[in-house]
């Protein structure tokens, strides 16, 4: 049954707490961009790939951790023959099932047999000294030698022009794809949020941590009228729209980040009609 979160707070119902991360690896992370951002005479010295939506991971040579570094905990056998070296990409099982993996990395005990289809989508060494083109060079050279079906590394294309990118985009969202990205082949790795980096998408995604749930109304008496939830940059707005029924019965948890989709900004800055896609688990 719903209950908003001051209904917890007055029976006393601690919220969820997740235990602390414990890598200390901080990702690379990118900026959205929209299609006609990127002009033709500046595409010569980017690397462009597919974004394959899946959950964002970080291998340290010996133990596997999300983008918040908390540890994921595959059977050994998983593992076994992947290098000692760190590596970064997106675990991923196919098109429509990113519920999945999520899932998956959440559970406490899990099989090789529940593993099977997960593959490890490698886009980056992230301590490997020189720039992107030198590192993804590196990198391929490394997983040609390496004995693990599970760990592909992500096709990057290059001397792409404007038309062309929107076609690479046209293409990568027909068959279920969730964008590109961007890579510039010069830039050292930097472990922070980089112009270096881009998101292109047909549509604006972000992220909120959830702040509250507010009750609804109406025929959602008794079950989540919206999320109030923080942006990055400590922002707060209502996220109503979106959910399911049942998702309305048992919304994401306080603490939780969730992504929604958007379309521009309001004069204030807020995300202009906002509505909930789901609940990043554990990233």
């Amino acid at each position: 049954m719903f209950k908003s979160a001051s209904a917890l707070l007055l029976l006393g119902l601690p919220f969820a707490l997740q235990a602390a991360p414990t890598s200390s690896h901080t990702p690379m992370l990118a900026t959205s961009i929209g299609p006609d951002v990127v002009q033709p005479e500046s595409l010569h010295d980017w690397l462009v790939s597919e974004k394959y939506d899946g959950v964002r991971a970080y291998w340290d040579g010996r133990q596997l951790y999300s983008r918040s570094g908390y540890p994921i905990n595959p059977p050994a056998t998983i593992t076994q023959n992947w290098p000692n070296t760190p590596l970064e990409g997106e675990l991923w099982i196919d098109y429509g099932r990113y519920s999945e993996v999520a899932a998956l990395i959440n559970r406490h005990q899990t099989t090789a047999d529940d593993w099977k289809n997960v593959r490890f989508m490698l886009f980056d060494l992230p301590h490997w000294p020189g720039n992107f083109r030198q590192r993804l060079t590196r990198l391929e050279a490394l997983i040609s030698t390496t004995e693990a079906d599970n760990l592909v590394t992500i096709r990057q294309h290059s001397g792409l022009d404007q038309p062309a990118l929107e076609r690479l985009l046209d293409v990568t969202v027909s068959r279920g794809g969730e964008g590109l990205m961007l890579h510039r082949a010069s830039a050292l790795y930097q472990f922070s949020r980089s112009t270096d980096l881009r998101k292109l998408k047909r549509h604006q995604d972000a992220e909120a941590v959830v702040v509250a749930h507010l009750p609804g109304k109406g025929k959602y008496t008794g079950m989540l009228g919206a999320l109030l939830v923080e942006l990055e940059d400590g922002r707060r707005f209502r996220l109503g729209t979106g959910f399911s029924d049942t998702e309305r019965a048992e919304p994401p948890p306080i603490g939780s980040q969730v992504t929604f989709r958007y379309d521009g900004l309001t004069t204030h800055g807020l995300p202009r009609f906002a509505r909930f896609l789901r609940i990043r688990r554990s990233e």
